[in-house]
């Protein structure tokens, strides 16, 4: 199919989405702009190289802008979009600044006023979810949880009562240990969705109660190469207790001894003391 893309484009960064795996999930809209940019900054050139040329694109100037340099290179977009360029950015793979480079360039221009444009496209997040099957009409995108285990089970802790799908990135060597701090936390009855390569050759989605998805991991080496989404199911409402109450009290219990942690929770919402002391044993228990 020939597509005609514009001859120029007006003075703004954009922000453009290029595909997770498959190269053809890409937008007419992002080809356009990729093709009609003064400049494309890419995360890794030799990346963003080989998905040009697979889409016959040729870059009138491709420039490194990763997270080693992204404050420096920040400088020198505002100064190329202040003379009149336009500039296409993009990642690796998926949305710039949503867990890759991209927030702070994106900061530097709309701080002195200038224009950012986003192409949408392709994420992970919003792909990993759309097949996962589980039903919460609400979730939370964490990104990369700490590579420490202790860590790890520090910022899941006060994520246990959260009535929100969780959604979180890992990769390939940390994925094991990974969900063996979800299902000491969360606890092993919860739903959890292991989406895998996702839009790749060896896209794999599989689901399982946290229980069962070690046994699964291991059953198959292949099944821990590649990276993952991960997404576990929204904590179960406690009745009688507001949202707010109980992520006050996860809060609390993560920074201070159980018994302070529930005096202040009782006196900042008001909820009864001796049930916050059950739920906070509970969930010491699990973490």
């Amino acid at each position: 199919m020939h597509i005609e893309h514009p001859q120029k484009l007006e003075p703004a960064l954009y922000v453009v989405a290029t595909p997770i795996g498959n190269l053809r999930d890409i937008t007419l809209r992002a080809l356009d702009v990729l093709a009609a940019a003064d400049v494309v900054a890419a995360e890794d050139t030799r990346n963003t190289s080989h998905l040009l040329k697979h889409h016959g694109i040729h870059a009138k100037q491709l420039i490194a802008v990763h997270q080693h340099n992204e404050r420096s290179a920040a400088e020198k977009m505002v100064t190329a979009l202040q003379s009149g360029q336009s500039i296409a950015f993009v990642s690796d793979a998926g949305t710039p600044g949503v867990s890759d480079p991209g927030a702070l360039l994106v900061q530097a221009v709309l701080a002195v006023g200038l224009k950012v444009i986003p192409i949408p496209g392709p994420s992970a997040v919003v792909a990993a979810l759309s097949a996962s099957g589980l039903t919460s009409p609400h979730f939370l995108f964490y990104g990369f949880l700490p590579n420490k285990s202790a860590a790890r089970r520090s910022v899941l802790q006060a994520l246990i009562t959260h009535p929100y799908t969780l959604v979180f990135y890992e990769a390939p060597h940390r994925i094991v240990e990974c969900v063996a701090d979800l299902s000491a936390v969360l606890g092993a009855e919860r739903q959890i969705v292991l989406a895998r390569e996702v839009t790749k050759l060896f896209e794999t989605i599989h689901s399982c109660k946290l229980s069962e998805v070690d046994a699964w991991l291991h059953s198959d080496a292949n099944q821990q190469r590649g990276e993952f989404v991960v997404l576990v199911s929204a904590a179960k409402p406690i009745e009688g207790l507001s949202p707010d109450t109980l992520n006050t009290l996860a809060l609390l219990l993560a920074e201070l001894p159980l018994k302070q942690a529930v005096q202040l929770t009782t006196k900042i919402t008001g909820a009864n003391r001796s049930e916050l002391y059950q739920l906070a044993l509970d969930m010491k228990d699990a973490g």
